[in-house]
């Protein structure tokens, strides 16, 4: 709500009758309207931009010839795979020119319901950066997994009364849609009458199958991979988002459908990046270099990491620089390079030269629930052997993708020792553990393509169930692991001789940490060199990789606490393959 008396400044400031309290000059401004850069001055009064043109201010920033853009939008984004709180998170974020972010809190929900849902609300709630929300639509993901809550329509619909919560996340589960369950149609429901938009999620779906997903009211999809899958999605009116994240990078694979007709219907997504991934690269600013280095018009491609987003959302005073739209901006020394020289959320400067320079976000207080979500039974070597019946055996296994979610689906003969699997050079053992409350459950696996000979690796980042998973090349490092990340209370523990030798404690909700972000970045270099003391050879996140081997959603092969999993055919396999 804007009370009267600021309302009556910004027209003053607007209409000259007095200095705005700030003025850029000297500067070449990105149009998203016309796609073009345009000089002019741009005042600024009470947060908002008040005018192009010629104008005083209390305060003038000499541009010396720079570019003016608005900020930065990623209109998917799940904070939690970042590690830290959202106080950390957000001047990452901003230091990069990133000031608004659309966020599933879908991760904490699958694993603290409706309390982690309400625990991001109130810790982003007096931050710079701007945090908006779509409420998830599939917890847990599927029937094919244990989470730590079960969320109904009647849980989720209280929360569109808060004023960031914007619509229904990424729906998951498309056999619910189509078979047209009650409470998926219940969600959907809520979301339509309320005049929200709908997240996709769309992962190997023919276009048969995006017709369902349009006729549901589903406007958005972040998983085509291929430009046909971009296609589909754009000729059937969907916004195409275009992700590139920590481990599914696919904006070299789908930019080349996107032409000035089109652009207008597309924008950029992160979905998960990783704290490490994210100081090195940065976040949307990444995606718009990336494509303008692909090809595409800097101003076009800008307005994708901004305007559209915001348009997508119903962001109305968001994503261009404009009179009446919210002074998010990012004053740039090279529109090619999109070297980054200032950023400005609600006209204030929160980073200077690639650093934060706002002012300190206090962390949010974190309730007890949310620190004390790790509950397994004692694991033994027998609960991680997998048996075969045959000497000869093959097996169903989980062949990894570099820097990909999706995986394949291979049938190979694996080494086995007195009809037990036996893990060397090129397959490894792979569990996933139910640890949100103590069922026992162990869902095994074998996976190719992890390249680590030695040692295990455990965590709690398993999307989108969360359990603990584990991975290694011996069943006494295996468990090790599991102790380890149990001892910390969530998080992920590399083990060598049943020993850790690193680890990084994620004490909220077993998925971010209590510390500040440079402790957390110390942590992830620890892990990465005890990487390679187990072996680790990939050109790919491990982690990330591994994070994403638990999730039923995302084609071929998974493996939940209940057990292997085809995506194609979304049902259960038996490890052995049986001719």
């Amino acid at each position: 709500m804007v009370e009267e008396h600021i309302l009556q400044e910004r027209l003053n400031a607007a209409t000259g009758r007095k200095k705005a309290e700030i003025v850029f000059k000297n500067i070449k401004v990105a149009d998203v309207f016309n796609k073009e850069w345009k000089e002019t001055d741009v005042a600024v009064e009470k947060g908002k931009i008040v005018g192009l043109g010629a104008f005083e201010g209390e305060t003038v920033i000499d541009g010396k010839g720079k570019y003016l853009s608005p900020g930065f939008i990623d209109g998917h984004v799940h904070m939690e795979s970042s590690m830290v709180a959202p106080a950390e998170l957000s001047k990452v974020l901003l230091s990069h020119g990133v000031t608004s972010i659309v966020t599933d809190p879908h991760e904490i929900a699958n694993v603290s319901g409706t309390e982690g849902i309400q625990y991001m609300l109130d810790a982003t709630e007096s931050l710079p950066l701007h945090v908006f929300f779509m409420l998830p639509s599939c917890v847990p993901s599927t029937e094919f997994e244990n989470s730590g809550a079960v969320l109904k329509a009647e849980d989720l619909s209280p929360f569109y009364n808060h004023k960031r919560v914007l619509g229904l996340a990424e729906v998951m589960d498309f056999p619910a849609v189509r078979k047209g369950r009650p409470d998926m149609i219940e969600k959907l429901l809520d979301a339509i009458n309320g005049n929200k938009p709908i997240d996709g999620h769309a992962a190997g779906l023919q276009p048969e199958d995006i017709n369902t997903y349009r006729t549901a009211g589903i406007s958005t999809d972040h998983e085509a991979v291929t430009e046909e899958e971009a296609k589909a999605r754009l000729e059937r009116g969907m916004w195409l988002m275009i992700r590139e994240g920590s481990a599914a990078k696919d904006l070299t694979s789908l930019i080349g459908v996107v032409t000035e007709k089109n652009a207008s219907r597309c924008l950029f997504v992160t979905d998960d990046k990783h704290l490490d991934d994210l100081k090195r690269t940065g976040s949307i600013n990444y995606n718009v270099r990336l494509a303008i280095k692909e090809g595409i018009d800097p101003v076009t491609a800008i307005s994708m990491g901004s305007f559209h987003a915001a348009q997508c959302f119903g962001l109305k005073e968001k994503g261009a620089v404009a009179p009446g739209f919210d002074a998010d901006l990012v004053l740039l020394n090279d529109p090619y390079k999109l070297d980054i020289h200032e950023v400005y959320s609600s006209g204030k400067l929160v980073a200077k030269e690639g650093e934060y320079c706002g002012p300190d976000p206090v962390p949010h207080p974190v309730p007890k629930n949310l620190t004390e979500s790790v509950s397994l039974k004692p694991v033994t070597v027998e609960d991680l052997t997998i048996r075969f019946k045959e000497k000869e055996a093959k097996a169903h296994v989980i062949e990894v993708r570099p820097n990909a979610i999706h995986t394949r689906h291979v049938v190979e003969k694996v080494p086995v020792n007195n009809g037990a699997f036996i893990s060397d050079h090129m397959y490894l053992k792979l569990a996933v553990i139910e640890r949100h409350n103590a069922t026992g459950n162990i869902g095994k696996s074998i996976v190719k393509g992890m390249t680590f000979t030695d040692g295990a690796i455990a965590s709690t980042v398993a999307h989108d169930s969360h359990n603990l998973m584990v991975c290694g090349a011996n069943d006494e490092d295996m468990i090790a692991a599991i102790e380890q990340v149990q001892h910390q209370k969530g998080g992920i523990a590399v083990v060598k001789d049943k020993a850790s030798i690193a680890s990084i404690p994620l004490s909220i909700s077993g998925l971010i940490s209590d510390q500040p972000s440079h402790v957390v970045m110390r942590q992830i270099e620890e892990v990465n060199d005890a990487l390679k003391q187990i072996g680790f050879t990939g050109h790919f996140d491990p982690l990330l990789t591994l994070s994403f081997l638990a999730l039923p959603v995302i084609p071929e092969l998974k493996v939940t606490d209940k057990g292997l999993f085809d995506v194609k055919q979304f049902d259960f396999l038996n490890i052995e393959a049986i001719e």
